[in-house]
């Protein structure tokens, strides 16, 4: 099997909700024996409700996870050569993303604030993997996990999620990012896809590029 190169000491995959970014992060941590840098949203007490009422729960919903997320990374900038290298299936950047798109202007001002100050005291990865999929895919998949607090996410939001990731990765430049098209692609149950996107990696020279199957 293709062994990641040493120069990613710090990855993150990423993607929208159904991408399976928490799945090819677990499975990248387990062969090169890395530190898995999981989200936990089963933590996050108001979850459950805000998908049932998004208006009155956005705001804490979002501040649990800035707070949780930002635990996860503070020490992340103060690795050295000793430490195994980490792999985390969520990028702090993409945090104001999910608050433009539910809170109001005024909850979102607040947002930046504290936004703000947190994300100057935490470290750029060395790599990014942004997995897209359709809005179909991630329906069909979301619903396949079974979750019980996530049946009630409306195919709009998905959409306007998904579409809110594409415009965020067309600009984003703080690290170098593979674009990968996961329609057709299972890193989870096929050796060959992750042999293929492990090769993908290995041979990244430009700072964007992209994978599907049958490159």
């Amino acid at each position: 099997m293709t062994p990641l190169p040493e120069k990613y000491r710090y990855i993150v995959v990423e993607g929208p909700i159904g991408a399976g970014k928490t799945s090819l992060a677990c499975r990248l941590a387990e062969i090169s024996d890395s530190t898995p840098l999981l989200e936990d949203p089963g933590a996050n007490p108001f979850l459950p409700r805000f998908y049932q009422d998004p208006a009155r729960y956005a705001l804490p919903t979002q501040l649990f996870f800035l707070f949780q997320r930002m635990d996860q990374v503070r020490d992340l900038g103060q690795a050295d050569l000793f430490k195994r290298p980490t792999v985390a299936d969520f990028l702090l950047d993409k945090d104001p993303l999910f608050a433009r798109l539910t809170l109001d202007d005024d909850e979102f001002r607040l947002y930046q604030q504290m936004y703000a100050q947190i994300k100057a005291q935490t470290a750029t990865p060395d790599l990014v993997i942004y997995l897209q999929a359709s809005t179909e895919t991630l329906i069909e998949r979301v619903h396949r996990r079974g979750i019980s607090y996530e049946r009630t996410i409306s195919e709009e939001y998905l959409v306007r999620l998904a579409e809110s990731y594409a415009r965020f990765f067309y600009t984003y430049d703080a690290a170098p990012v593979l674009i990968v098209n996961s329609e057709n692609l299972n890193f989870v149950d096929s050796s060959g896809h992750f042999e293929l996107l492990l090769q993908r990696i290995s041979a990244m020279r430009g700072v964007r590029e992209f994978f599907s199957l049958g490159e």
